[in-house]
């Protein structure tokens, strides 16, 4: 399908998504309204999902702690990382679009009950065989929560500002991420029992969450092949595909600066920069997802085409900033480039989001949203545990460069994509083949 007819069929498909979102909630409001106004239920999914993503980055800060404190060679810091994006992968693939037939709340409460799990273990671990059961268990947990909460966001946005909903669906992850590394990292810092701190704090939030989730009312109604549907598979609604296909790259470029931030920034600060500081792992960890939250709130009126394009570019800067810091050895220059690179992030995922939201039935919305998240976390953490085994080979500067360039490479592509797109929309519109409004531009 050409962009021309995609694009123009988006008004359309919107009109049919907005319906079909009305009628599911008239049908369901009546049996399942709870305690919740809407307005509550909406804030207080949009926290419980930033405390999803702030249990995923606190425990970055505290891997070196915890190698310091048990003696296990450097390679293992790699599995303990890598679980957690695997066992979410496998959940993605599985469970993603769960919530399309049973509803949003019961897996939600599933989800959130087994990041309290995760909590208990991290919070009594007394090795690291505990921790990488910790990570494994809560990356099932967040597997099963991503797309779902970003569906059920959406869908609970007020009437008026449902591009809102897209907008903190993308933004809530990178700026929880930042949040729990930032607080670890200072609790690390500044306190002797950062984990009883961090963990305990988490527990409560998330039994929290429980309670919002159960009080709100469902958005969507129950309809037949729950049971087929976790049958793993990768699926993409129709009319979403080609935008898919086409936003692809960038998310690979952008989600592996993330991987570099979140998941290889301790061991450079520690091994390039010979820094020994848990806030200054907290900080650099939580720099790229904070910029990126507050440039996707910033960039939510800019038109969805344009954020991600602007995202792309600056992406591949901040890289290009990363890179040379590592290189020469410039700390300043480090955190300059986890700025530019991380508003590049925000601003391209929240553009993404805002584009891929309006093209999937309210039914096949969970769908979209986990495979989105599906490339999200491959990007993440496969390339990252490959850098890890390639460290004790070309070391680490050089593995950090090579893995830097290919992200680079990566988010280029994208970027060109993207700039491709919005010139044949823009011939069209000059032609008068498309209507004068678009949801992706």
């Amino acid at each position: 399908m050409s962009a021309v007819n995609e694009t123009g069929t988006t008004g359309a498909i919107g009109a049919n998504c907005h319906e079909a979102m009305e009628r599911a909630k008239a049908a369901v409001t009546a049996s399942t309204r709870r305690g919740l106004s809407p307005v509550a239920a909406f804030v207080g999914a949009a926290l419980a999902f930033v405390g999803v993503t702030f249990a995923a980055g606190a425990p970055s800060p505290l891997f070196v702690l915890y190698q310091q404190e048990w003696g296990f060679p450097a390679w293992v810091l790699t599995i303990a990382f890598a679980i957690y994006a695997i066992t979410l992968l496998v959940t993605l693939l599985i469970a993603g679009s769960l919530s399309d037939h049973i509803g949003r709340r019961p897996v939600l409460i599933g989800a959130l009950a087994l990041e309290i799990v995760s909590m208990l273990i991290f919070l009594f671990a007394q090795d690291i065989g505990w921790i990488i059961v910790a990570r494994a268990i809560q990356g099932v947990a967040t597997g099963a929560a991503t797309g779902t909460f970003t569906a059920a966001i959406v869908e609970l946005a007020p009437e008026r500002h449902k591009k809102l909903g897209a907008v903190i669906g993308g933004t809530a992850p990178v700026g929880g991420l930042a949040l729990g590394a930032l607080i670890t990292g200072a609790a690390v810092q500044f306190t002797t029992i950062p984990t009883v701190i961090v963990f305990s704090f988490l527990a409560v939030v998330f039994a929290l969450g429980i309670v919002v989730i159960a009080l709100s009312s469902e958005t969507v109604s129950r309809r037949a092949g729950a049971v087929r549907s976790l049958i793993p598979r990768l699926s993409v609604p129709p009319h979403a595909r080609g935008e898919f296909a086409a936003i692809v790259p960038v998310l690979v470029g952008t989600w592996m600066l993330a991987g570099l931030f979140l998941g290889l920034a301790p061991s450079i600060i520690r091994g390039v920069f010979h820094i020994d500081s848990g806030l200054v792992n907290g900080a650099i960890v939580a720099l790229t997802p904070a910029a990126g939250a507050v440039a996707g709130f910033v960039l939510s009126r800019v038109p969805a085409r344009t954020s991600v394009i602007w995202g792309a570019a600056s992406v591949v800067a901040g890289i290009v900033v990363t890179l040379s810091a590592v290189a020469f050895g410039l700390l300043p220059l480090l955190f300059v480039g986890g700025v530019l690179g991380g508003a590049g992030f925000g601003a391209a995922f929240s553009g993404a989001l805002r584009i891929l939201a309006p093209l999937a039935p309210v039914h096949q919305r969970a769908e979209l949203f986990a495979a989105v998240y599906l490339v999200n976390y491959l990007a993440y953490g496969i390339p990252a545990l490959i850098v890890g085994e390639l460290i004790g080979v070309v070391g680490l500067l050089d593995a950090v460069i090579g893995y830097g360039i290919a992200a680079a490479v990566a988010t280029a592509v994208g970027l060109m994509v993207q700039l491709r797109r919005a010139h044949v929309t823009r011939s069209a519109r000059a032609t008068g083949a498309v209507p004068a409004v678009a949801a992706a531009e």
